[in-house]
Order: structure tokens, then sequence, then C-alpha cells
């Protein structure tokens, strides 16, 4: 009986044009994440969207609206990462995850790590790549509202090429095993499986263009697909109405990758000068991916990663400091990503600390890369990325001022995605 009075009400007050969900929030400070900032500040939630935000003198709170009081805290928009695999939790860091589980165990891990990623303030991410096409079911069954977690754009399987980063290399050639993503060659394979992303619901296209830290037997900087390929992919992502994201961490492959026109190269660890160059006048962001690496050189050992992987990662891990920051500074694009995995997933927000350290960037820069550049990257910045009237009620809040210690964006007490607390 209860219920039937609640969907009666429900009913009446939507068909009256009533919102069904007003909300006030005061708030300390406010980041827009567009560098600028409001203290104090009042932002007002309409069902799903930001109706109104400025100073308390400015903005009236509307009759009936329950008002959250988040008394010296800063609201952000809901941090956005760039480059996550929320299929994956095995931590032993190789191929291993491949052999011994299906996608079946990544459904499992996702909804797992999709609750404590969007916990963690992520209310965006971009999947960098599943097997079985298990991020698209995420996607989709977050959506329904079957589970908790961010608004997920899907890749797919990631496309690579035989024996490349993207395959599992290093045993007997009498042992069929599968890659960690799809694995093609040739233009018309590329050019194939992008049609089959598309087809299974992927909204964008992974490649792998160069060698890996986590892959047997390539240097990190060795190009893996030829400029054919790339150009398949990328040409065929776009006709489709898709962008594409590369794998790449150096030279050639790199540098060829920008050329062919890919959205974003993740990684990018020792990116030059010229590619640099290329990637600014194309407007093409680097996603850096910097909390991986840099547990992998202090902690790999001790976590299980295999001896390769950080002996590739200790080789270049000083010179990345060193090519990331002056890619900054001189003017290229950057995106928040993790290339989380393992247990990285709801400890997203340290990629923020590692920005200020290794980037040279302030705070307020690395919430900007995080918030309304991701959006730009994603092609969502109409309504996500910063708070302003009109666009999605995603915002995170922490407690003090994340401007004098960025670290507290590690832990922040109140989510909202989309007008709902998801976490106060």
């Amino acid at each position: 009986m209860i219920r039937l009075v609640f969907i009666l009400l429900f009913a009446f007050s939507s068909a009256a044009g009533q919102p069904t969900n007003l909300i006030a929030i005061k708030v300390d400070r406010l980041l827009i994440g567009d560098g600028n900032e409001i203290a104090p500040a009042v932002v007002v939630i309409t069902n799903d969207r930001i109706t109104a935000v400025g100073k308390p003198s400015e903005v009236k709170i509307p009759a009936g609206a329950r008002v959250i009081d988040l008394k010296g805290h800063t609201l952000m928009p809901g941090f956005i990462d760039a480059h996550t695999h929320l299929a994956s939790i095995d931590s032993d860091g190789g191929d291993m995850a491949a052999l011994k589980e299906t996608p079946a165990h990544g459904a499992i891990y996702g909804t797992i790590n999709a609750k404590k990623t969007l916990l963690a303030g992520f209310t965006t991410v971009r999947e960098a790549g599943s097997l079985g096409y298990v991020d698209v079911a995420l996607r989709d069954a977050i959506n329904r509202g079957l589970i908790q977690g961010p608004r997920i754009h899907a890749s797919g399987p990631a496309i690579g090429t035989t024996g490349g980063h993207a395959d599992v290399n290093g045993w007997s050639p009498f042992i069929q095993l599968p890659g960690t993503g799809a694995i093609v060659d040739g233009p018309d394979e590329v050019l194939k499986q992008v049609r089959l992303n598309v087809k299974y619901g992927a909204d964008q296209i992974k490649i792998v263009a160069t060698g890996g830290v986590l892959s047997v037997g390539d240097a990190i900087g060795a190009p893996q697909m030829t400029e054919e390929e790339l150009a398949a992919a990328v040409l065929e992502a776009r006709r489709l109405g898709r962008k594409v994201m590369a794998h790449a961490h150096a030279g050639d492959g790199l540098l060829a990758a920008v050329r062919a026109g890919v959205a974003s190269i993740d990684h990018g660890s020792l990116v030059d000068e010229v590619a640099a160059g290329e990637m600014k006048k194309r407007g093409t962001y680097l996603v850096p991916t910097l909390i991986i690496l840099e547990e992998i050189v202090r902690d790999g050992e001790k976590r299980g990663y295999p001896a390769y992987a950080i002996a590739k990662a200790k080789a270049i891990a000083t010179e990345r400091r060193v090519r990331l920051r002056a890619a900054y500074q001189s003017g290229v694009l950057f995106a928040l990503g993790t290339d989380a995995t393992s247990d990285m997933h709801g400890r997203n927000g340290e990629e923020f600390h590692y920005m200020v350290d290794i980037l040279g960037v302030t705070p307020m820069e690395a919430i900007t890369i995080g918030t309304r550049n991701g959006a730009r990257l994603l092609g969502v910045d109409q309504e996500l990325g910063t708070v302003e009237t009109g666009k999605l009620a995603d915002l995170v809040a922490v407690p003090g001022n994340p401007l004098l210690d960025v670290r507290l964006l590690e832990h922040p007490d109140f989510v909202m995605k989309g007008g709902v607390v998801e976490k106060q």
C-alpha cells in the first residue's frame, strides 16, 4: 500500500511538472574545473542538472529544496579517469590473468571496481580495453541502475598485432594462447576489428601502437603497427563517429600514431620534442598514467610484477619525468588517466599528486586536467567537466582545501552523480 502511494505521488509530481529531485549544496569553496573558484558558494540541482551556481548572495535556494551543508569542504566537478581497466584485479602484473581467467571473472571484478572508482570521486571513466566486451556490459548495467559505478566510455578489446604488447608472448608455439586484446595483422583486419568493436558497443577504439612495460620481448618504444594499419584504425573509427586512443610510449610508433590522427597518446613516457610539437599542432591529448609506473618501480617485486617489467620501468623512470614535464610545459594538452589495475581501483585520486610532483603543475591545474580536460578529450564537455548551469550534476567534495594539500583529493567524502548522492 505504501509503495502504491509513493508511485502515485511520484507520477502526480512528474505530471504537474514539479522537480522530483531538488537539492541545494552550500560549500565553503567551489572549484569550477576551469581554473576559477567561488568562495563561499551555493549550487542548486534540479533532477539531474545544475540549475544555479554562485555566491550565497546571488543564488536563492528554492522552497522545498533539500539543503546539503558541506561546511569546511571544497566542491568540484566529478573527476574523470581517461584510462582504466575495471575488469582487471589480478595483481601479478603480467599475462597470467589471460591464461587463468575468462571474461566472466572480469565482469565480477568490474562490478567491484566500478563502485570503488565512483566512491573515489571519479564519476566518468574511459576504459582502455577489456576482453569479451565486459566494459560494454558494465556500462549498460550501470546505466540501467543495476549496479553502482561511474559513467563508462567503453572500448571493447584493444587492437594489437601478433607478438606485440596486446599479445601473450614467451610461451611454446604449440600452445594456442589468447591475447590481452584482439590480435590482428594488416589494414583489412584492423578495419574489420574496428567495425566489430563498434558493432558490439564500443564508444571509442583502443589501439596498441608501441611496445609496453608489461609485455615480454618488446622494447617500449618499438613500433607495432604500420602506418597503413594506424590509418585504417583512425579513418574507420572516424567514419563511424568514434575517437581512437593509442597505447604508445616513445619513438617512431608514438609519432606515427599522432600523425595518423589519434585523439590521445596514452602513457607517452618518452615523448620527444618532435612528437610534442605534432601533438600541439593537432590538439592530441597526452594521458600519462603516472601512478602505475611509479608503483612498479617502487613496489614491483613486492606486488609480484615480472622481473622484465620491473627492469623496463626502472630503465625509463628518470627520463620519463623529464620528458613528460617538458611536454606539459611546451603546451601539450594533458588529461588524467591512471591505467588502474589490481588494487589501484579506488585509489585513482593519487594520480593528482603525481601530476603535481612529476609534471610540475599546480593543484588547480591538476584538477583542471582531471575534470574539464578529460571531458574535452571524451567529447562530453557540453555535459560534464565543469560546474556550470545546465550541465549534469556530477560533483565531488573533500574536507579542507586541496589547493593547499593536493592529497586531500584522494579521500572525497561526498560524491554525486547525475543529481544522486552516491556517497556522503
